[in-house]
């Protein structure tokens, strides 16, 4: 069974880079349906494509909105609800809009995000790496990163908000019903999205007693590792607390 269904991803894969422009370059738009598949189907992730940018001129949004604040990097048709890891679907999407952007759909069993401003999550990134915490993805664009964390309810994140003395306007948290811009899209700010830390899947441990520091990973079928909320919310937090002019709470 399993490798029927490698050889009909491939023949997906195969189907999609036939279709694609070739733009010859790394981070292009030709790479994103190649993304949106491996999303999909290597961690299960559910995806669906951005309202991209209007063709007219490039620079404004392809929704009704002459006002978008994040231009191209929101769901529009289909809605949030429509994401899915059904390579078919997926390709489908792609085949028909190769330019789209990946949207991840955070919350649920899929991964959740917090994201700062670029300088801001940079400092904390170095801090938290110090103190020997093992981070997931990290997605960055030319404003703004987002950390990716394990799946955490509102109620959890409410509790955890709760006790700080003051949460900057800044900070801005991807969780259940919320979504995230994946690379290599191009970023409503400019630029493009990008791995700031790649996903990295759990080591194989041995049957028997579970080895210090791993927890099970918390995505439906894929072994990620991703930290929980709570161990990277205090660095945040004081981080963007010290960023110049709070950041902006939209662009991304």
């Amino acid at each position: 069974m399993r490798e029927i269904l490698g050889r009909r991803l491939q023949r997906l894969r195969d189907r999609l880079q036939s279709l694609r422009p070739d733009r010859g370059e790394s981070g292009s738009a030709s790479a994103l349906p190649e993304a949106a598949l491996t999303c999909a189907t290597t961690w299960q992730w559910p995806v669906l494509p951005g309202v991209g940018r209007s063709g007219t001129d490039g620079t404004r949004c392809a929704c009704p909105d002459p006002d978008c604040v994040v231009p191209g990097a929101h769901p529009f048709d289909p809605g949030l609800l429509a994401a899915s890891t059904d390579p078919r679907m997926v390709s489908w999407w792609w085949t028909n809009r190769p330019t789209a952007p990946v949207l991840l759909a955070t919350g649920g069993t899929a991964p959740c995000a917090v994201s700062l401003p670029a300088g801001a999550a940079a400092r904390a990134v170095v801090r938290l790496e110090a103190q020997g915490l093992r981070l997931g993805p990290v997605v960055a664009t030319p404003t703004r990163w987002a950390l990716l964390v394990a799946p955490y309810s509102l109620e959890r994140l409410g509790e955890l908000l709760y006790a700080k003395d003051h949460v900057p306007a800044s900070l801005r948290f991807h969780g259940e019903g919320g979504y995230l811009l994946l690379p290599p899209s191009a970023a409503s700010s400019g630029g493009r999205v990008r791995w700031e830390r790649e996903p990295r899947a759990l080591p194989q441990c041995p049957p028997g007693p579970k080895s210090p520091g791993l927890r099970p990973p918390q995505t439906a079928g894929a072994k990620l590792w991703l930290p929980d909320v709570e161990v990277v919310v205090d660095a945040l937090v004081e981080a963007s607390s010290s960023a110049p002019g709070g950041g902006s709470r939209l662009a991304y």
